[in-house]
């Protein structure tokens, strides 16, 4: 991946976790988070059957019309960048990941943060993550929100400041990284329109390994299986909520807001980058 890339590129989840595990440049340029922001892009489309022209930034993939269906295919040039700015109850908010539908407005979104170090701080920073999913359900109750946060696994070992610790020699996660664990999961999973504004409809936490030899892997022990929030849980969580609000309660609107079924043959079908997910298919 080119150094300088700024416009959306489809890559695995491995890829775009390795380039964050891997940053050296701190998070002032965002190029340890961007690449994820382009992996939730490009699967909102392949696996989640939005329309890359719904999706902010645009994915780099092409809707073929063919007899009977569409054909979904890679095409590098036609990535787009950016952020989409939604209105919010309070603010405007500039959102990692959104999927707008025509005369619909917002219908989906994804913010996420990438944590290099400084883990002690971040039950700190919880009020911004409350605050950012108050302000937009106020304006849009029904929008699909979700929250993706990885941390880096940094390991106890000689030199590194205890505060930029996430595992300890052990290997269990340390007290700041549990106690963040246990906030989160009370801001997981809204279910409905008139519940909690302040929940996120689906959260995913993952640390980050940051070794050399397994540089971009998932720490597996962590979160436990019965947590809420699983990365492997993450999507379903966010197409379930949508299509309970979108598709089966509102069927006047359903030629607008039905998620697409690629056809079978569609050259991303067979492609590597899906390792982990698959394409939606028909």
């Amino acid at each position: 991946m080119a150094k300088a890339a700024r416009k959306c590129q489809w890559l695995s989840l491995s890829d775009a976790l390795r380039a964050f595990a891997l940053c050296e440049g701190g998070t002032q340029s965002a190029a340890h988070i961007r690449p994820l922001h382009w992996y939730v892009g490009c699967r909102l489309v392949i696996e989640g059957g939005f329309h890359p022209e719904e999706i902010t930034p645009r994915p780099p993939l092409l809707v073929i019309p063919r007899s009977g269906g569409r054909c979904l295919e890679w095409n590098a040039s036609a990535g787009g960048t950016g952020e989409r700015t939604i209105l919010g109850g309070l603010k405007t908010k500039a959102v990692d990941v959104v999927v707008t539908k025509e005369g619909i407005g917002p219908v989906l979104a994804v913010s996420m943060k990438g944590t290099l170090n400084a883990f002690r701080n971040l039950t700190n920073r919880m009020e911004e993550a409350v605050g950012d999913c108050t302000n937009l359900h106020i304006a849009y109750p029904a929008l699909v929100y979700g929250f993706f946060h990885v941390i880096r696994a940094n390991r106890q070992q000689r030199g590194t400041p205890p505060n930029d610790v996430a595992l300890n020699a052990d290997g269990s996660v340390t007290e700041a990284i549990s106690r963040y664990h246990d906030v989160l999961a009370r801001l997981a999973d809204r279910k409905d329109v008139r519940a909690d504004a302040t929940k996120y409809e689906a959260i995913a936490l993952a640390l980050v390994s940051s070794d050399k030899a397994s540089a971009g892997q998932v720490v597996r022990a962590f979160p436990k299986a019965e947590s809420p929030l699983l990365l492997r849980d993450f999507f379903s969580k966010l197409y379930r909520q949508y299509d309970e609000r979108f598709v089966y309660a509102a069927p006047a609107l359903e030629s607008v807001t039905r998620r697409v079924e690629w056809q079978l043959d569609s050259p991303v079908a067979a492609d590597a980058r899906l390792a982990g997910y698959a394409a939606r298919l028909s």
